[in-house]
Formats: structure tokens, sequence, C-alpha cells
């Protein structure tokens, strides 16, 4: 692990590991691993792993596709009242994802994990 981000290990809630991968997404593809797993067991909320998974997309989403779909998982894990889950599926699948949904079901296992719990009253 690389020496600047050995402090992260003392954050208690995610803020300063999101803050951390903003501040240097452009050179922080090889600490993606740690700190993937330090937002997942210090961020309780899901807030944190939603910001950096929509942020990462909006900055290069191709360079970041191996770690936004871990992201997206330990948001699904951690927001059990779905105050995040919402905002990644427009930010993440585009703003027609309704019109794509049947089939983005079908082919992205966390799509149809969040679409199946913020639309649990439509068939699915």
């Amino acid at each position: 692990m690389e020496e600047s981000i050995k402090h992260l290990a003392d954050d208690t809630d995610g803020m300063a590991t999101y803050e951390w991968i903003v501040n240097h997404s452009d050179s922080c593809g090889e600490e993606m691993s740690y700190l993937i797993d330090n937002l997942k067991r210090c961020d309780g909320s899901g807030q944190f792993l939603a910001s950096s998974a929509r942020f990462l997309n909006a900055v290069d989403a191709e360079k970041f596709s191996r770690w936004i779909p871990l992201l997206v998982e330990g948001v699904i894990e951690k927001d059990r009242e779905h105050r995040y889950l919402m905002s990644l599926l427009e930010a993440l699948w585009g703003e027609d994802y309704m019109e794509r949904a049947e089939t983005l079901k079908e082919t992205d296992n966390n799509f149809r994990r969040i679409y199946k719990r913020v639309y649990p009253t439509r068939p699915f």
C-alpha cells in the first residue's frame, strides 16, 4: 500500500477516502482495491460509495470500469433506505435507463438488483 493512503485506515465515515479518490483520480488506479475496501468498511450508509461510483463514471467510465461495479455492489449492500441507489440509475446507465430497463435487467446484475429495490412493485 502506498504510504500516502495509510492514514485512510483511520477514516470513520468514508469522507476522507472519497476526497482522496476525487483528488487523486488521475493516479489512484493501483490503490483502488484498498480504497474500495476501505469505503465498504467505513461508509455505513453507502453515500460515499455512491458518490465515488458516480464521480469515477463521469471522469472516465472506461478507465474505471473494473472498479465501478464493486462500488455499486457496496452501495447495494449499505443503502438500506434507498437514499443513494436511485441516483446511480441515471448517472451510470443514462437518462433513458427506463426505456432500456428490460435489456439492462438481463445483462447487468447490479442494475437488476438496484431496479428491484427501487421499483419493488413494478413487474420484473
